[in-house]
């Protein structure tokens, strides 16, 4: 063991993990966008001047960086919210941590392996960007996806911000990378810097120039919308005490609007409540609501009662007869246990205090409501935006309702 550690290039294999600990600085809240093409940037060149053998590791210790600060929020909900002790929801993070860094990891060995031959700029300018873009776009899908923190939300701020509605996130990533190469290959060439140079800044001023274009325009008749926040606390909101309060403080923001707005929307799982159990008080607020010309569109959870065993994270548009949009992509260790079926007796000796929602179907109606097709999409699925855009051109809006309280005073809500 000391032998193997002694071969170990422990400096680079630091600088890799402090790389990866830096790039979640790029994101919200931070906001120091550039470190997106730093960090990457000395992970490839680490990836390249290091030897084979230690690739894999050296990326694996840049994801361990990057979602073991990004992703802490994980064991925040879990024990604050969820229910479940600190060593447990601590170990749930760090297992979810170590199966994320797998990516990069994957990334760093299939260039080395496949790929290392090739010319020094066709490494940092074709392949390094390709495979980093193959493998985040595949960490979106595998085992339902989980697309946080993909590279291009880190510029939501920054000029290539752009370039997003030509390219979208994964595109945006793609010159992140490429931006990284460049950089790397200026390092390289101490004699003809400004070559790679220009094409960098040629990237950015690209972005900088879209970001005047003007992508769409408003069509048809305006849409009067109010967005009510009650903002009860997470702790207090499931409180049997608490359900009476919650239900009279949103009928009281609401009745402030009826009269100005088409409609109210109320965030996800304003009540605390399951759906047949409001109903009717829903209905008569609803009708209330329509006496002014106004509609009632809201959050909370519904479990069909001829299933009592099952229920969905859902937004229902109240009316007769209501329509439903029932939230598909789940939250993993928020919505739902990830692995479930391999974990299986290990959770009931673990006695972890948390059950499943209910997947609703990949692809639902648009909701009919105050003459608009409104596409719905709840918190976390906002991050599958190829997803969203299904909808379209049917849908007339898109509308995402969140609550970020159950990640407390974390990085989440920031993020989202």
């Amino acid at each position: 063991m000391k032998a193997w550690l002694a071969r170990l290039p422990l400096r680079w294999l630091l600088a890799a993990f402090l790389a990866g600990l830096a790039l979640p600085l790029s994101f919200a809240p931070f906001g120091l966008f550039p470190l997106a093409i730093v960090s990457l940037a000395l992970l490839f060149w680490l990836w390249q001047t290091m030897p084979a053998r230690h690739v894999f590791l050296a990326g694996y210790l840049f994801g361990v960086g990057y979602f073991g600060l990004g992703v802490s929020w994980v064991a925040v909900s879990m024990y604050r919210f969820g229910g479940m002790s600190v060593s447990l929801s601590l170990l749930s993070t760090v297992l979810f941590v170590l199966v994320l860094a797998a990516f990069p990891a994957f990334t760093g060995w299939l260039y080395r392996r496949y790929f290392s031959m090739l010319p020094s700029r066709f490494q940092l300018l074709l392949v390094l960007p390709a495979l980093w873009g193959l493998l985040e776009w595949s960490r979106g899908w595998v085992l339902t996806g989980f697309p946080w923190l993909a590279l291009g939300y880190s510029q939501t701020d920054s000029p290539l911000a752009g370039v997003a509605p030509v390219l979208g996130v994964y595109g945006i990533g793609w010159l992140i990378t490429l931006s990284a190469g460049l950089l790397v290959l200026a390092w390289q060439m101490p004699r003809r810097r400004w070559l790679p140079l220009l094409p960098l800044l040629g990237i950015w001023l690209l972005g900088a120039g879209l970001l005047q274009v003007e992508w769409s325009a408003p069509a048809g008749k305006a849409l009067r919308a109010s967005l009510v926040q009650g903002n009860v606390p997470q702790n207090l909101k499931w409180l049997p005490e608490q359900r009476q309060p919650t239900i009279d403080l949103y009928t009281r923001l609401s009745r402030q609007h009826w009269a100005d707005s088409d409609i109210v929307i109320w965030p996800e799982t304003a009540l605390p409540a399951y759906y047949h159990q409001a109903e009717r008080f829903l209905q008569g607020l609803a009708a209330e609501a329509a006496e002014h010309g106004s509609n009632l569109m809201l959050g909370l959870p519904v479990r069909p009662e001829s299933m009592p065993e099952t229920y969905y994270n859902s937004v229902v548009a109240v009316g007769d007869p209501p329509q439903i949009y029932r939230k598909h992509h789940l939250v993993p260790f928020g919505e739902y246990i990830p692995l479930k079926w391999l974990l299986g007796s290990l959770l009931d000796i673990l006695q972890v205090p948390m059950a499943d929602f209910s997947r609703g179907a990949a692809t639902q109606p648009p909701l009919n409501v105050a003459g608009q097709k409104i596409a719905v999409s709840i918190c976390y699925e906002d991050a599958f935006g190829e997803e969203v855009i299904r909808a379209l051109p049917e849908a007339t809006v898109l509308v995402n309702v969140s609550n970020d309280a159950w990640f407390g005073d974390s990085l989440a809500p920031h993020q989202h």
